[in-house]
């Protein structure tokens, strides 16, 4: 696994300080959590917008959000598909795009464990989670290495949930 490039000085990139305001404002980074509050909101989303007997998002809403936004044939430049490799949401790997979440679309085409209808994003510093509705399972990874050398600990994870579930029959 490649580590971060060090700066001319030998020393490694620092993460970004979280207790300080941002430069730049973005809607889809920078965010800050605790795995109990990361936990909350995707029991919230498992239960279709309601958590602890409250209704947050309206049920439509997070069946938006879950379910595949991409039209048929939308293409992928090579720079989104060798940046974001395993988690890349394309056809050809059974996943689509949501209101703000990957979406597995189909079954048989992705090498990872899933249920068809399981949906998951993946931050720039390796924060990753799924929720998969048939199984009723939500997973939460809390790591902090940058997105292009998080694969392996992506995969272990996810493959180590699954077989956790296996039952003999």
């Amino acid at each position: 696994m490649a580590e971060a490039q060090a700066d001319a000085a030998g020393k490694p990139p620092s993460l970004p300080d979280v207790t300080k305001k941002p430069r730049l404002f973005s809607g889809g980074g920078g965010l800050v959590s605790s795995a109990a509050d990361y936990l909350r909101f995707c029991e919230m989303l498992l239960n279709s917008g309601e958590y602890n007997g409250v209704r947050l998002v309206a049920p439509h809403t997070v069946a938006l959000m879950t379910s595949d936004a991409l039209p048929p044939g939308v293409g992928y430049s090579e720079r989104a598909l060798t940046t974001t490799g395993d988690i890349a949401p394309t056809p050809a790997m059974g996943q689509g795009f949501g209101l703000g979440f990957a979406v597995r679309t189909a079954p048989g085409r992705n090498p990872e464990p899933g249920s068809v209808g399981n949906f998951y994003w993946t931050g720039a510093w390796g924060t990753t989670f799924w929720v998969d509705p048939a199984e009723k399972l939500i997973a939460i990874q809390m790591i902090q290495v940058p997105l292009s050398e998080g694969g392996a600990y992506r995969r272990a994870f996810r493959n180590l949930v699954y077989q956790a579930m296996a039952t003999e029959e």
